[in-house]
């Protein structure tokens, strides 16, 4: 059975960031796609620390959405995607994009082509997605969501060591949400599996410019 087309088209990646949902990572763009270092974030020597303002975000004054996308990056940093993340750090990391959410340059993602694009996941609380349970050696290093809203089409990618795929159909909700429905899997990026009548999920766009989501 014919599958859609791959969704890996797109020269440069963008970063990303998710919760703990069944269809989101977060990620950012790569403005060098072929160089070996795939994000400008560089790895902290020490624990990332800060002070976050506990003011809530309509008091943020501020319209430049720069400085607090910096701070996100510097606290993500450090902790390995999320799999090193403590409580007190999901925490902090979650202030920060409540008060990146509230200066989102993009009003109406569904309908950006900024959207569109392979999309490198760098922070997540998902446990599934990080595979935390897993030996650190069997973990998949890099995960990639690419995007095409002018089909509704989606697909995940696992890097190594196992490289599997999983593609989907996008049903917007609001301009903003879609529903996700999974349609097959690829395993090792190979062996087609069909998906489940219940594999499904949505994806919220809380944040979206050039290079983050």
């Amino acid at each position: 059975m014919a599958l859609s087309p791959p969704l890996t088209h797109v020269a440069s990646t963008k970063l990303y960031l998710s919760c703990s949902t069944s269809f989101s990572f977060p990620s950012i763009l790569n403005p060098h796609p072929h160089n070996n270092n795939n994000t400008n974030i560089s790895p902290l020597n020490k624990k990332w620390q800060t002070n976050v303002s506990f003011f809530p975000a309509f008091f943020n004054k501020t319209k430049d959405p720069t400085p607090i996308k910096q701070e996100l990056l510097q606290a993500i940093a450090p902790l390995d995607r999320g799999a090193d993340a403590t409580p007190q750090d999901q925490q902090i990391i979650d202030q920060i994009a409540c008060r990146l959410e509230a200066c989102n340059p993009t009003k109406e993602p569904l309908n950006s082509s900024l959207l569109n694009g392979k999309w490198e996941l760098i922070y997540t609380t998902s446990k599934s997605i990080l595979q935390i349970q897993r030996p650190k050696i069997l973990r998949s290093r890099l995960n990639y969501q690419a995007i095409n809203v002018d089909t509704l089409r989606a697909q995940n990618m696992e890097g190594w060591p196992f490289f599997n795929q999983v593609t989907a159909d996008l049903t917007p909700l609001n301009a903003q949400k879609v529903a996700v429905k999974f349609d097959y899997f690829k395993i090792a990026g190979l062996i087609p599996i069909k998906a489940p009548g219940r594999a499904r999920g949505e994806l919220e766009i809380t944040y979206l410019d050039e290079e983050l989501r």
